[in-house]
């Protein structure tokens, strides 16, 4: 434990602009996510492109290509939650049998995409542990963008296996980060519970 300590402490001192850029607009995103505003998405993609530079130099290969799986789908995202001017917003709701298997699909074929890319064509020391984490995180960036709440569940399940990735990988800020969005996400999902329960309500109005 006192490693740990030391190891963020030391990282503190050494922090670059990038690192914290990256660490407050990430910390911005999951925060807009738990208000369920759009202004996620642009926020979001600043992070992740800082995110994907800082993540190369660390050899975290598969953190890299779900970074960049962020960008794409939060383009996709942001335009799904807008939708056309003048219709209405897509409404939080739970995922049905359909979505739920494409949710799967992503998971284990994308764990098994990302573990046979990184033992074949990178350096990696973490295959399983970094395809794992950016798989679960796939799907749950896919629930997002269609405002699914299990999306928190996905993330969270991402975001369990991050934490200790990252302090073994010596980014103990990042690690620091994916802390505070775990709880972040808890408390998204408690939020969006009480959003699909109040149009429920609405609706039996």
């Amino acid at each position: 434990m006192q490693s740990w300590i030391n190891l963020f402490l030391n990282q503190f001192k050494a922090t670059t602009w990038l690192e914290w850029a990256a660490v407050l607009l990430g910390v911005a995103e999951v925060l807009l996510a738990k208000a369920n505003k759009v202004w996620l998405y642009p926020t979001g993609i600043a992070a992740t492109l800082i995110s994907i530079y800082l993540l190369l130099n660390a050899a975290l290969y598969a953190e890299c290509l779900l970074n960049g799986y962020y960008v794409v789908m939060s383009v996709y995202g942001w335009y799904y939650w807008i939708k056309k001017r003048g219709e209405p917003p897509v409404k939080v709701s739970y995922s049905n049998r359909r979505e739920w298997i494409i949710t799967l699909l992503i998971v284990f074929a994308g764990w098994g995409m990302l573990y046979l890319l990184l033992i074949n064509f990178t350096t990696s020391t973490v295959p399983v542990w970094d395809a794992w984490v950016s798989s679960t995180a796939w799907a749950g960036m896919w629930l997002l963008a269609r405002r699914k709440i299990e999306n928190w569940v996905l993330l969270n399940i991402s975001n369990l296996f991050a934490i200790p990735l990252l302090f073994h990988k010596d980014l103990a800020l990042f690690g620091l980060l994916t802390i505070v969005l775990f709880v972040v996400a808890i408390f998204g999902y408690v939020d969006w519970c009480k959003i699909i329960r109040r149009d429920q309500l609405t609706q039996t109005i």
